[in-house]
């Protein structure tokens, strides 16, 4: 037996041990977890960040632009040291402001413009005259599920008998997409768990 499959099925073992209770064995696994997706994380930034961006440009090219972000990079370590700390929030509102800067339009554009444009797609479909009847009862589920979700979380809304119960539609296509999200995610955990036992049974134990 490999002794990577035996040390795969000891700590398989000790995080299943958690099932009985909370013990010993389930946090070394924990933090052997921990350690090890720590250790990876410093390795790769080492090798793909640091070496290559910082101290190659900076020591062996001499480019002196370079000095900028290790500079920088000093300064941020001096959040360790209380009496120097404030001298690394200037660095903090560059990264974070930055960040946002980047982040904000692409995730404007993830999750707004292009789920505006996959509701407002099929009705291009229906309106060229090859679209099945199916089609169309879907595309039109899809218009009533938006308009009643806008309208539940449309909190100025009059508080009227139509407005509520258009609301209350709503809601149901809300407890529709939180069902099916839950039973997702059960039906991804519950394959985890079958190709863990799988390789207990097969690769560890050859039950299998």
């Amino acid at each position: 037996m490999a002794i990577a499959t035996l040390a795969a099925a000891i700590v398989t073992v000790g995080i299943f041990s958690f099932l009985y209770r909370d013990n010993p064995f389930y946090r070394a696994c924990e933090h052997l977890l921990i350690g090890l997706s720590v250790g990876f994380s410093l390795v790769l930034l080492w090798n793909s960040v640091l070496i290559p961006k910082l101290l190659l440009p900076l020591f062996v090219e001499g480019r002196l632009l370079a000095l900028i972000p290790f500079v920088l990079s000093l300064l941020m370590l001096l959040r360790l040291k209380s009496s120097l700390s404030y001298l690394s929030k200037p660095v903090l509102a560059l990264v974070i402001g930055s960040g946002a800067g980047v982040s904000i339009p692409a995730m404007f554009e993830a999750r707004v413009l292009r789920q505006i444009a996959a509701s407002v797609e099929p009705f291009g479909v229906v309106g060229d005259g090859s679209v099945s009847a199916l089609m169309l009862l879907g595309t039109l589920i899809s218009l009533v599920g938006v308009v009643t979700v806008i309208v539940y979380f449309f909190y100025t809304r009059p508080d009227t008998k139509a407005f509520n119960s258009v609301s209350q539609i709503g809601v149901y296509f809300l407890m529709v997409f939180f069902g099916a999200t839950y039973g997702y995610t059960v039906t991804s955990r519950l394959t985890l768990l079958i190709g863990r036992i799988e390789f207990l049974l097969g690769d560890f134990l050859h039950l299998l």
